[in-house]
């Protein structure tokens, strides 16, 4: 599958086939692809809380609205942020590159973070969206289908996943074996009223 067939064919759906699992060798493959999502200074922020345990599912459908999703897709990703990762031994984001490289990166990545906690923050729910499209994109070309889902309370859902205090949940993504279509496209605003050529 091209990348233009997975963009057109990419939907958020809603109906999982509840007896449908992966390999591990699935989703290895997967989260291998979805390690190659682009982050700020290569900074990696993003975890990706993967919940296999049924009870702990139920109650996450709870806090979600009801959606059938969260319990009944072969993967529920949470997708969080570890807002300091920053400042957590950055030279390891570096390690392969030259030492002069590093004594450039390693500075700018500090003068860039400190004392700038909405910055901080912003940067994690960039490398989040990026991460899940990449998520998602990934499980289309492995014919599965995906759920991008922000209909939840947040704070309830970092309590049952036992939430770092340095952390935040952006985003989940149910992943499976779909067992029915998508709703149909709602429609699109007209390119040239979203295509701002130099400024507004």
């Amino acid at each position: 599958m091209n990348l233009k067939q997975a963009l057109e064919e990419r939907r958020a759906f809603k109906h999982f086939d509840k007896e449908h699992s992966l390999a591990e060798e699935e989703i290895q493959e997967l989260f291998s692809a979805v390690q190659l999502a682009p982050t700020a200074f290569n900074i990696q922020h993003c975890r990706f809380v993967l919940v296999t345990d049924p009870e702990l599912r139920q109650k996450l459908r709870a806090v979600a609205w009801n959606q059938a999703q969260v319990t009944d897709s072969s993967l529920l990703v949470i997708l969080c942020g570890d807002i300091k990762a920053w400042e957590k031994d950055p030279i390891r984001y570096w390690r392969n590159s030259s030492p002069e490289y590093q004594e450039i990166v390693l500075p700018s990545i500090d003068a860039y973070y400190r004392g700038r906690d909405q910055v901080q923050r912003d940067e994690v729910m960039r490398s989040c969206g990026m991460a899940a499209q990449t998520l998602m994109l990934t499980a289309k070309s492995m014919d599965l289908g995906s759920c991008p889902m922000v209909g939840f309370d947040f704070d309830a859902v970092g309590k049952l996943i036992n939430l770092p205090d340095d952390h935040v949940v952006a985003m989940m993504v149910a992943v499976g074996k779909t067992t029915a279509p998508a709703n149909p496209r709602g429609g699109f605003l007209p390119l040239d009223e979203v295509l701002i050529r130099n400024h507004f």
